[in-house]
């Protein structure tokens, strides 16, 4: 089984389109030769050719003084994951949260609710894969989030029927865990990133498991997605690419979606492109897909060499809703929701990622605040780290507990964290009753990033 990229033999849908591919990894490979003291940087411009390096490396939210600055901290780390050892400046930031970013997926859950809905499941897996896409129109923003601190929550109420939570579970390795429901649906994710600093990009691998339960039938599909690159971080304009493979799988019934992420050529050819097909237990293509992740997907039956059934057509099964114009951090409208009140439940907990005081400068434009902030923040973590450590303690997470399993991903194995339930049953305390019952959940009243000590009661 494979991707149209593995079949290019064949006389499938995609074929023609997958033989440049080898033309497309030759051309990300340009470099700037004319900027005395940086020979050799890695500068792409995904709209451009081969030859304009040098004009890109000038481009950027950097100033001069900066990139230079920037350039000679960071050159020692080339070759090194930089996932939480290197403190950045607020310059480069967006005020979210990489819990709140967990979040983002959500935007689209009606894509799973109709996967939970259809009798087919070949469609379950259109949908649902469909909705796997939906956020890298989200996670194309270059701006980063805020990395969590340790017993850092980010809850979401008032959508769609949802209940979402997140926590950071670990600081070194940065790990996170994501619960999320409805009435069709439950969602568990385990996530811990693992990155290559390559000098001017960065390479993302998702080290992580995500979970979707199909309420109504007991479905449980599993995602692995694609690595992420983050081009042009100093010099140029920063943008990102995923290129690779996405598979969904039906871990009840064996079925696949294997969808190919296009990698940038030159000039932009096949950028956002995805193309793959949802294949039966039995390794047959059963449905075409293809779209773009900034704009659309598509679908349509085919036969057992991946070409369209005569008499049918390509009918399209997710676009991306409209976006604020000239929105400074290239929000949606959804990702305004995640930052707003508006989706925070009644009793929010302290810990809470809107609540923090970093975040919240930059969201209202003072970035000398944010940065002093985010300082003071990093170092009451490191101190409450040491009165823990002194005194013998693990840190250990509220909502989530750690599991003895083990599960091998591309990147590495992966520590599994399961949520525990007790969040939900905190929830029809405060909703029945406006009160916090039992003391050791803290109520919006105390502010813990006041005093640091998110990871003690």
């Amino acid at each position: 089984m494979g991707s149209p990229k593995k079949n290019e033999e064949s006389k499938g849908f995609f074929a023609a389109m997958s033989s440049g591919l080898s033309m497309f990894s030759n051309a990300m490979h340009r470099s700037v030769n004319g900027m005395l003291g940086y020979e050799g940087v890695e500068v792409i411009n995904p709209e451009g050719g081969k030859d304009d390096a040098e004009e890109e490396a000038h481009r950027g939210r950097w100033r001069k003084e900066e990139r230079d600055g920037y350039w000679k901290m960071m050159q020692k780390y080339i070759g090194s994951d930089v996932t939480s050892m290197v403190t950045l400046p607020v310059i480069i930031f967006e005020p979210m949260t990489m819990l709140q970013k967990m979040a983002e997926l959500m935007e689209y859950s009606y894509l799973l609710d109709k996967a939970d809905e259809s009798e087919d499941p070949y469609m379950r897996l259109v949908y649902a894969s469909s909705w796997a896409i939906s956020v890298y129109f989200a996670y194309q923003r270059t701006w980063k989030p805020f990395n969590p601190i340790l017993g850092e929550t980010y809850e979401m109420a008032n959508y769609g029927g949802i209940t979402f939570l997140s926590e950071q579970v670990s600081h070194h390795p940065p790990m996170s865990a994501g619960h999320a429901e409805n009435e069709h649906f439950t969602y568990d994710v385990t996530s811990k990133l693992k990155t290559k600093f390559l000098g001017n990009s960065v390479d993302v691998y998702p080290v992580g498991r995500t979970r979707v339960t199909l309420k109504r039938d007991g479905v449980v599909l599993d995602l692995v997605p694609p690595p992420t690159k983050v081009h042009n971080l100093i010099f140029g304009r920063t943008w990102i690419d995923s290129p690779g493979e996405m598979i969904m799988t039906n871990l009840t019934t064996g079925d696949k979606a294997v969808l190919y992420f296009q990698p940038c050529g030159w000039f932009g050819t096949g950028r956002y492109e995805v193309d793959g097909y949802i294949y039966s237990s039995y390794e047959e293509p059963k449905i075409l897909m293809t779209g773009k992740w900034n704009e659309k997907m598509s679908y349509q039956p085919c036969d057992s060499d991946g070409e369209p059934l005569p008499e049918t057509e390509l009918k399209e099964v997710w676009h991306v809703a409209d976006v604020p114009p000239n929105d400074k951090f290239q929000y949606t409208h959804f990702a305004h929701k995640i930052n707003s009140f508006d989706t925070a439940p009644r009793k929010l907990l302290a810990s809470d990622s809107r609540l923090r005081p970093d975040r919240y400068a930059l969201e209202m434009g003072d970035l000398s605040k944010s940065g002093n902030e985010k300082s003071s923040l990093e170092e009451k973590q490191r101190a409450e780290k040491r009165i823990r450590e002194a005194k013998g303690q693990n840190f250990t997470p509220r909502w989530f507990d750690l599991t003895e399993e083990v599960t091998a991903t591309p990147w590495g194995d992966l520590e599994i964290y399961q949520y525990n339930g007790k969040y939900t049953e905190h929830r029809a305390v405060v909703d029945n009753s406006g009160s916090v019952d039992g003391g050791d959940v803290k109520s919006i009243e105390f502010n813990p990033w006041q005093y640091g000590n998110l990871s003690t009661e």
